[in-house]
């Protein structure tokens, strides 16, 4: 579903500020794959979500979506096979949008479409459906502007609405760290359901080890721009936090903490 081979990017080539973000990544996700991402700052692992959904091309190598190589394809186009969730509960939305026309955009996503958003009553009777399923009552309030409600409330939203049209990819960009932990824990577990029960092939960043553990088939470690560690199976079920603390101490130049990581 996913194939990245040998990408690599930098940043300000040639200037006293390059910065090498990617160096030769390589992975492969399977349909249905969850696969977590961990790594320091500046360890290119947002680097490589904005590489992958277009904000950004790379220098060189190729990234296929279900086939398909996207490297020259612009954002917009690449939303037919894309959903998304940003750290930022303000960025998957549109504030000023009620919760049911945000919804119809992302019905119509990569879509032709005029200027109305074809809201009508079996629309709004399937955004009622999938509404409920949050068990924010969010059901109730189609007609609330999203910029009413809380930062879990909006990431829950954001959720529903990156998984609507069953995307090839769903990337989570770290889309947990800005919320208090019991609206952190209830998107968490959001998260986990949405995926298992689409089957969505799914990146997620995280500086949560917990969580990135715990979540997900795979998990993967990232280092300077490039993949250093990888666990998926009984690895992975067996793994702590302190085993990743101690792996990333035998990587050479790299010193962590827990505290630097948990942040």
């Amino acid at each position: 579903m996913l194939t990245i081979t040998d990408v690599r990017k930098t940043f300000f080539p040639g200037t006293i500020n390059e910065r090498k973000a990617l160096q030769g990544l390589s992975i492969d996700l399977q349909e249905g794959d969850f696969v977590t991402i961990i790594g320091s700052n500046g360890a290119g692992k947002s680097t490589i979500l904005n590489a992958i959904a277009g904000r950004l091309f790379i220098d060189s190598g190729s990234i296929e979506i279900d086939g398909t190589n996207v490297n020259k394809l612009a954002e917009h186009k690449r939303a037919r096979y894309i959903g998304r969730v940003f750290q930022d509960p303000l960025a998957g939305t549109a504030p000023n949008l009620t919760i049911e026309e945000n919804l119809s955009l992302a019905l119509l996503r990569g879509k032709p479409r005029g200027l109305r958003l074809g809201l009508n009553s079996q629309r709004r009777a399937l955004f009622k459906e999938k509404l409920a399923t949050l068990e924010l009552g969010l059901e109730d309030r189609l007609g609330a502007k999203v910029g009413l409600l809380s930062g879990g409330q909006r990431q829950a939203l954001s959720l529903l609405m990156a998984g609507f049209t069953q995307p090839r990819i769903l990337l989570l960009d770290e889309h947990t760290a800005a919320l208090d932990p019991s609206r952190a824990e209830l998107v968490t577990q959001l998260t986990d359901r949405i995926v298992a029960e689409g089957n969505l092939t799914t990146l997620m960043v995280t500086h949560n080890m917990e969580q990135a553990i715990r979540l997900g088939n795979r998990l993967v470690m990232m280092h300077e721009g490039q993949i250093v560690y990888e666990a998926q199976g009984e690895k992975k079920a067996q793994l702590t936090v302190h085993d990743l603390l101690q792996q990333f101490v035998s990587i050479k130049g790299a010193t962590l903490s827990d505290k630097a990581f948990l942040g």
